[in-house]
């Protein structure tokens, strides 16, 4: 026997929970379907196990996107203090880390309690582990067949994320399915992931893993063609961003960049695109030297680690011809702030990204041109909702992404229409 729903949600994360809750207490009857036996791994791992559940600063500059301006409607609708709100009604504590990003008192499982209590109190029909193994439009109704056998419903919500983390389960299928009923899809990617380097280029830097500091750090990025930039119909239609700077924590690996700065940039890095990193942002290191300089009898190195860990400043000056060994005192005006120029422009050439399983989230997704707004229902095929991740909308590090599926996934809940 076919059991038949007002709607059914695939993907029981953040974003799915949230619609199938909020839709569900308005009193529709809705089907929630994942194929983890887990109920919401990557809110689970998220923030060290402590979930960065939201940013205050919230706003869609924070987000990257085709269409800047799609976000706005439903983060406007549903912010981070009505996300607040709503843990703090279920007794969850929370605290502020820097940058505006929250975190759970005690851990991730309280985000996730809060969010199966919601779906809960609607009354959703619960079907995991529930593998979907097909869709299909027949009779004006969405045909699932699943593990647990077919159900039927008028509208359909695409909740399964995105890519990002494949061995915690994380697959394509919101895309394979919104393909199936012509969407179009902006070329998916790796976004807030590590970027990696030539070994040969590497290999100086490669006795630094572990190293971490502040930086501040840009895409170096020239257009080809004056016309090919982030504003114009050629760079929109490419993806383009205008790629802002990061002053973020960064972290030496042995085979390249990690931390919050490189996770930031890496979302607007291209393939062939150099990096612009600045060692020492807070602080003109030409001031530093010169300041060490008359009277000084300390080497540069010593010099050098009294703003940066020590390790970084003995291999750097072991990239730096002639400066080495040599003593602060002895090193001309001119070759210090040549040292400090390129201290604060380092130019350097990732060859890619350490892919999927180390990303935190997928940029791309489906266009958001083919999708409604205010609803997130695809404009040429009534009933289809897509939310979260597998909507082209990433945002930055820091909270933003959960507050972009809490909002998704709170505008799907309330268009969601009842029989």
């Amino acid at each position: 026997m076919t059991a038949v729903y007002d709607a059914a949600v695939i993907g029981a994360g953040a974003a799915g929970m949230m619609a199938a809750g909020v839709a569900a207490q308005r009193g529709l009857r809705v089907a929630l379907l994942d194929h983890a036996a887990r109920l919401a791994e990557k809110i689970r791992i998220s923030g060290g196990g402590r979930c960065n559940f939201t940013n205050i600063g919230t706003t869609p500059a924070n987000f990257l996107s085709r269409n800047p301006d799609f976000c706005r409607s439903a983060l406007r609708a549903y912010t981070p203090r009505d996300f607040i709100e709503l843990i703090e009604r279920h007794g969850v504590r929370w605290h502020e880390k820097h940058r505006g990003q929250l975190f759970c008192d005690d851990s991730s499982e309280s985000i996730i309690e809060v969010l199966r209590r919601e779906c809960d109190a609607g009354g959703v029909h619960w079907r995991m582990p529930c593998a979907v193994r097909a869709v299909a439009f027949e009779d004006g109704d969405y045909v699932l067949d699943t593990a647990q056998g077919r159900l039927r419903a008028r509208q359909l919500v695409l909740a399964t994320g995105g890519m990002a983390i494949p061995q915690m389960g994380a697959t394509d299928f919101s895309l394979s399915v919104a393909r199936q009923f012509g969407l179009r899809i902006v070329e998916p990617r790796p976004a807030l992931v590590p970027l990696v380097f030539d070994a040969q280029q590497w290999r100086p830097f490669a006795a630094l893993a572990g190293v971490a500091l502040e930086v501040g750090m840009r895409v170096a990025r020239e257009a080809a063609d004056p016309e090919d930039t982030p504003a114009s119909p050629a760079g929109r239609r490419r993806g383009r961003h205008a790629a802002p700077g990061f002053v973020e924590d960064l972290l030496f690996t042995h085979r390249g960049l990690s931390g919050p700065a490189v996770l930031q940039i890496s979302s607007y890095w291209r393939p062939g695109e150099a990096l612009a990193v600045d060692l020492s942002p807070h602080e003109p290191m030409a001031d530093h030297l010169l300041r060490h300089k008359h009277g000084g009898r300390q080497r540069l190195a010593t010099v050098l680690a009294q703003a940066w860990p020590r390790r970084l400043a003995e291999c750097w000056l072991a990239q730096a011809e002639g400066l080495g060994e040599r003593r602060v005192a002895d090193a001309s005006d001119r070759d210090l702030r040549n040292l400090a120029a390129r201290i604060h422009d380092w130019r350097l050439r990732p060859t890619g990204t350490a892919g999927y399983k180390k990303a935190e989230v997928m940029s791309g997704g489906v266009d958001t041109d083919e999708l409604d707004q205010r609803s997130l229902q695809a404009r040429r095929r009534p009933g289809l909702y897509v939310v979260g991740e597998a909507v082209d909308v990433t945002g930055w590090l820091g909270g933003y992404n959960f507050q972009w599926a809490w909002a998704s996934g709170m505008a799907c809940g309330r268009a969601l229409a009842a029989a």
